[in-house]
């Protein structure tokens, strides 16, 4: 018996698939698959099946006020530093738990900085500070976004991959 706690949603489809959504693992199955099959997959998947539980437990944590108050500050320091030696201007900056992304840049100038970012290094808050500036002139990831992010921050690569691999 697997110690991983997990729903079957037996469907009209071809291959098996495991979801982790809200805390909950779901394994969609063909319905000739059985359970003593499903069993095996779950075990072989656990670690991957474990490691998204944990992602999504750390997504589910309460930010305060004070977590709130705390990446103002740090971006009160940052974005005036970063719109200074850009030029680069937006029309607001706001902080929102957006699940998507580590900010997000609007047609209208406006960018969102992701409060999950608190948890981050002033580093890595720079560097997504600037990206999204950066996205005020090329609002894409052409060669000439790249560039641009790199002129200001010329080791940005290693930055970006640590928050993806730590995300």
């Amino acid at each position: 018996m697997n110690a991983i706690k997990y729903q079957i949603e037996y469907r009209k489809i071809k291959n098996l698939y495991i979801q982790v959504k809200n805390g909950e693992v779901i394994v969609k199955s063909p319905r000739y698959v059985t359970k003593r099959y499903i069993e095996a997959v779950i075990k072989e998947k656990e670690k991957w099946i474990l490691k998204k539980l944990e992602e999504n437990r750390e997504e589910e944590r309460n930010y305060t006020k004070e977590d709130v108050k705390k990446l103002e500050s740090k971006l009160n320091i940052i974005c005036p530093n970063l719109i200074k030696k850009t030029g680069l201007k937006p029309n607001k900056i706001r902080i929102r738990n957006i699940k998507y992304a580590w900010g997000s840049c609007s047609n209208n100038k406006n960018i969102t900085i992701n409060l999950k970012l608190i948890d981050k290094s002033d580093e890595e808050i720079v560097y997504v500070v600037l990206h999204e500036l950066c996205h005020l002139r090329y609002m894409n990831h052409s060669e000439k976004f790249w560039a641009l992010v790199g002129k200001y921050m010329p080791n940005y690569k290693e930055i970006r991959k640590k928050l993806k691999n730590n995300g």
